[in-house]
């Protein structure tokens, strides 16, 4: 394995990029989702109420300004995880700060050859490689600056967007069948 650098050892990247910032998601769901309050309160029933004052939306307003843009495909099963619904609940939060969050199922993706682990894509020359446990837990992140994995990724890149629906769309869905 590569060594792993801790994940907020790149997280100047997020305010230092100049076109583009995409993530793909495709974990069931993230340790750091459920430890929180507002999963705890998703699981009780209670919608998730946006924040659009928290830090990461607040620099999405100010990328998007910049002419900057910020995007993410999270796969999901059928049916979705706890995790997976919670994160489309929350979707709406980010989408209104201007970020594009979009679902693909995750068949679909299968079909499509895209990677079965987490990244981050900075204006198409940094990849960042998550590292997450069985737990869901990000045990730390690989910086690749390998030519032939950047160019893999921004093409899983396009083909994920692609192919994704936005979130709101299937979020209405699944939510109108619970």
């Amino acid at each position: 394995m590569p060594p792993l650098i801790p994940f907020e050892e790149i997280t100047h990247l997020f305010a230092a990029f100049e076109h583009t910032a995409f993530r793909l998601e495709t974990r069931r769901g993230y340790a750091t989702d459920r430890a929180g309050a507002r999963f705890q309160a998703f699981m009780r029933g209670v919608d998730p109420a946006p924040e659009p004052e928290h830090p990461w939306n607040a620099n999405v307003r100010h990328k998007a300004v910049q002419g900057a843009r910020f995007s993410r495909v999270r796969l999901v099963d059928e049916p979705p995880t706890d995790g997976q619904r919670f994160l489309m609940a929350t979707a709406a939060g980010n989408v209104a700060a201007g970020e594009d969050i979009r679902v693909l199922a995750r068949a679909e993706a299968e079909r499509l050859g895209l990677p079965d682990w987490d990244f981050w894509l900075f204006d198409s020359r940094t990849l960042v490689r998550m590292h997450i446990d069985a737990t869901d837990t990000t045990v730390g992140v690989e910086l690749v600056d390998d030519p032939a994995q950047v160019l893999a990724a921004c093409r899983a890149r396009d083909a994920a967007l692609a192919a994704a629906t936005p979130s709101a769309e299937v979020w209405a869905r699944v939510r109108s069948s619970v």
